[in-house]
């Protein structure tokens, strides 16, 4: 379902998983479980998928937010909130890692996991700055 995450690695949470997100789900607990960090900026295409957005590739700076795991055993609930799967062709999401950078788009020296949308995104409108509103999630689950 992915590659091991462990404790210390840097996650970018672009959508639901940002603290305070509307439709954030409830049972994980990202607080506990790890350290919400600074504002981060990310190269990819996000989309609004209809109440969640998703990323793939492209060359916008995407707006995210830092998250360094403590315990690495609340990924698998992770990956399954993001329907990662064993199939890479009916996985919703997959999880790999991208390079961190600034407001400018300098790489800040730091890499950290995101989800990456695994699906046709064809059809759905752009969010065009790279920054999904805090209010604009629905719970997908």
């Amino acid at each position: 379902m992915g590659a091991e995450v462990r404790s210390g690695d840097l996650f970018v949470f672009y959508g639901l998983l940002k603290q305070g997100a509307a439709g954030a789900p409830p049972w994980l607990d990202l607080a506990g479980a790890g350290t919400f960090g600074t504002p981060c900026r990310f190269r990819g295409r996000m989309v609004d998928l209809g109440g969640f957005p998703g990323v793939v590739a492209g060359e916008t700076l995407c707006h995210g937010l830092r998250w360094r795991v403590r315990d690495a055993g609340i990924v698998p609930e992770m990956d399954d909130f993001e329907d990662l799967t064993d199939d890479p062709v009916k996985s919703l999401y997959w999880r790999g890692l991208v390079t961190l950078r600034d407001d400018a788009g300098a790489a800040t020296g730091e890499d950290a996991w995101v989800y990456w949308f695994n699906q046709s995104v064809d059809g759905y409108p752009p969010v065009v700055d790279g920054n999904w509103p805090l209010d604009a999630g629905k719970t997908r689950k």
